[in-house]
């Protein structure tokens, strides 16, 4: 575009798009706001590279903020690409960390509290403990499987401090509740206002024993006074194996088979003969020549997951509110066969919903009642992802295929005629895959109550506060399967291609039922906390607090064993108190 045929005049009325970079000393600033100062309705922020493009006028001067820096303004020249360098503010040590039962300004923490921003959490997954690895220091993460459904990672702050089976893993707590890292998992990432990892005795001690292995303390969002803002983002992902293991192709396997026993035995019989090997290097009939790809039989290249998540807040000067609903849909890299009327390939959807909202019902009377649903579906087959590929990897490739096509005499047979040896036990891992299915459902509920009081009539600085929650949790499960018809080839005509099919073993066609967990959780919280802040003489800050927590957990799984019928309880009282001079 040019504009050297225009006045200054002229060219300053027109609108002209700028684009530019927004950084700090070592890296992009995400989110950081661009807003016109002649027209705030203009404004853009930036975006996961710090990049933004922003409509303009020649002469408008563009303000350039973000959390945490000094504000900046530009004036603009002219279309232009900027390159921005925003300088931290000395004011973030009176911003506020999100500590035990609490809050603290930054420049009076001295335990070791690390929080991160949510939107560094935001990955390509439906899962938010695989998103924690290599972004705190001190936090050790470990991911054993991809396995949807079971690939929750462990993780664990500056080691382990205990060994018992309650507590190895961190202190987790959603909203000052304590949690499962299961729960953790499910949350969304759009939900979340601050995430914060206590690691040190001086950031835990107020949980007592059960923040021995470090506290992981998350908010959720709250709505905020304006106008009602609806926020929609739909993500579609692609997962696959990031390597996985090389397996020697049928022809070799044989071959080095025979190596095997000849080299350790020269008086043994050659397991596989000349006339065997050549069928398979023919491939001249892959029922009697059988040469499997158990891996590529069973597994998927790629497997297509859907995330969609919908927030809408808002509210006035009393009323404030944050809806939320996320739906996840996570599916595994299993073949189905089409023969079967059901899926065996894992399929995850999980929908969650949240509703919290802010009640101001006077000037020093406030409170907040929170919500949470999960209504989990899951479904998979008779054995885990790792046990399927396990049996990969224990059976054989040659001595039967996965299954037969029909002869004459099983034209009208119903079911799938899979591949077996009789004279020895064996392994048929596509059998096992397709012979059935699992189902669990899983329902957690949470709810709670906060009521908050100041107490200036009694002396300035002091209030009180009162939580209350309740989580309710069950599961259920089921299994179905049937007992699948193993056959082997007795007769071969490789002029003819007739052949013949002999069955050895007793099936069913029918899916059978096993029941599984059926399982009830429930807790009940409360909390109470006097809180007194004051500073003296415009600098010296003193904080005090004292607070009081009561955890009761009942489960319906206890096997008719008394003790594990008891409620378990645990009552805590702690204080903190600091002068910053």
């Amino acid at each position: 575009m040019i504009f050297s045929s225009f006045c200054v005049g002229e060219a300053s009325a027109q609108n002209i798009k700028v684009k530019g970079v927004v950084s700090d000393k070592t890296e992009p600033i995400v989110g950081a706001t661009i807003m016109p100062q002649s027209n705030s309705k203009a404004g853009t922020s930036t975006d996961v590279n710090g990049s933004f493009t922003v409509n303009t006028k020649i002469g408008d001067v563009l303000v350039i903020s973000s959390i945490g820096y000094e504000t900046q303004r530009v004036k603009v020249e002219g279309p232009q690409n900027l390159k921005i360098t925003l300088v931290e503010s000395e004011r973030k040590l009176d911003e506020v960390t999100v500590v035990a039962f609490g809050k603290q300004k930054k420049e009076s923490v001295i335990a070791a509290v690390s929080t991160v921003r949510p939107s560094e959490l935001r990955v390509p997954t439906s899962n938010l403990t695989t998103a924690l690895g290599g972004r705190i220091a001190g936090l050790i993460t470990m991911q054993t499987s991809g396995e949807p459904g079971a690939d929750n990672a462990q993780f664990f702050v500056r080691g382990v401090a205990t060994f018992n089976n309650y507590s190895r893993g961190p202190l987790i707590l959603i909203d000052n509740m304590e949690l499962s890292s299961s729960d953790l998992a499910r949350l969304s990432v759009d939900d979340i206002q601050s995430f914060s990892i206590m690691k040190d005795a001086t950031a835990t001690s107020l949980y007592g024993s059960r923040g021995a292995n470090g506290v992981i303390l998350v908010t959720t969002k709250m709505g905020v006074e304006g106008k009602t803002k609806l926020n929609f983002r739909y993500e579609k992902s692609y997962s696959q194996p990031t390597r996985t293991v090389e397996f020697a192709d049928p022809l070799t396997y044989m071959k080095l088979n025979n190596e095997a026993i000849v080299t350790r035995h020269p008086d043994y019989t050659r397991r596989y003969s000349d006339e065997q090997i050549a069928g398979v290097e023919s491939g001249i009939n892959p029922y009697y020549y059988p040469a499997n790809d158990w891996l590529k039989l069973l597994f998927k290249d790629v497997a297509e997951n859907q995330r969609l998540n919908m927030n809408l807040s808002g509210g006035g000067k009393n009323v404030k509110f944050y809806i939320a609903g996320s739906l996840t849909n996570d599916n595994g890299i299993l073949k189905v066969d089409k023969r079967n009327n059901f899926n065996n390939n894992i399929s995850i959807k999980n929908i969650n919903l949240r509703s919290n909202t802010d009640i101001d019902f006077t000037p020093t009377t406030s409170g907040s009642i929170k919500f949470n649903a999960n209504f989990r579906d899951a479904s998979g087959p008779m054995y885990t992802g790792n046990q399927m590929y396990q049996r990969v990897m224990l059976s054989n490739p040659v001595d039967f295929p996965a299954y037969y096509q029909a002869d004459e005499i099983n034209l009208n047979t119903k079911h799938i005629l899979f591949g077996g040896t009789p004279s020895y036990s064996f392994i048929n891992p596509y059998a096992d895959m397709v012979k059935g299915y699992q189902q669990s459902t899983q329902t957690n509920l949470v709810a709670q109550i906060e009521l908050r009081q100041k107490l200036d009539f009694i002396t300035e600085g002091l209030s009180t506060r009162f939580m209350a929650s309740t989580t309710r949790q069950s599961i259920y499960s089921i299994n179905r399967s049937y007992t699948p018809y193993y056959y082997t080839m007795t007769t071969y005509n490789p002029i003819t291609g007739y052949f013949k099919l002999g069955n050895f073993s007793v099936g069913s066609e029918s899916l059978g039922f096993a029941g599984g967990d059926k399982n009830v959780y429930s807790t009940v919280y409360g909390e109470y906390a006097i809180n007194y802040e004051k500073v003296f003489k415009e600098k010296h800050n003193f904080s005090a607090m004292t607070v009081g927590t009561l955890r009761e957990v009942v489960t319906s799984d206890f096997d008719n064993d008394l003790q594990r019928s008891l409620p378990t309880r645990n009552i805590g009282v702690s204080g903190r108190f600091y002068l910053w001079l």
